[in-house]
């Protein structure tokens, strides 16, 4: 596996809520994202987001296609988000899905971390291309 590192861009644009009932609410966002450092790109995802009456509890799924280079190879692919947080607790789970990368990037498997301090976006993508 090859890693590539660097920072993001983050601009969610949150639509009202289509669901809230018994103090769950449900609201979908559009995410767009700049990468740059060894991802260079763009990218932009759909996400359906579940929040609870609990604090620090929720979840969130989202596709996201991104168009760009990735260690000077350009093409495309899509990443499946899963995540979920237990009481201030989070896990996040981010795989590229398979047979989705296109250009120079065809082949490409892998995984994708996001951190956020305080903020400030940045990534961790572990990847191999067939």
């Amino acid at each position: 596996m090859t890693t590539a590192r660097g920072p993001m861009d983050v601009d969610i644009e949150a639509e009202p809520p289509f669901l809230e009932q018994d103090g769950v609410k449900l609201n979908r966002n559009v995410v767009r994202k700049v990468f740059t450092g060894d991802v260079v790109g763009v990218s932009e995802a759909q996400m359906i987001a579940a929040f609870t009456g609990t604090p620090g509890s929720a979840g969130y799924v989202a596709i996201e296609h991104f168009e760009g280079s990735v260690g000077g190879k350009s093409g495309s692919f899509v990443l499946q988000h899963s995540g979920v947080m237990d009481r201030g607790d989070a896990r996040l789970a981010v795989t590229i899905v398979p047979d989705s990368g296109t250009g120079e990037l065809t082949g490409i498997s892998g995984t994708l971390q996001i951190d956020n301090d305080q903020g400030a976006h940045s990534y961790v993508l572990d990847y191999r291309i067939a």
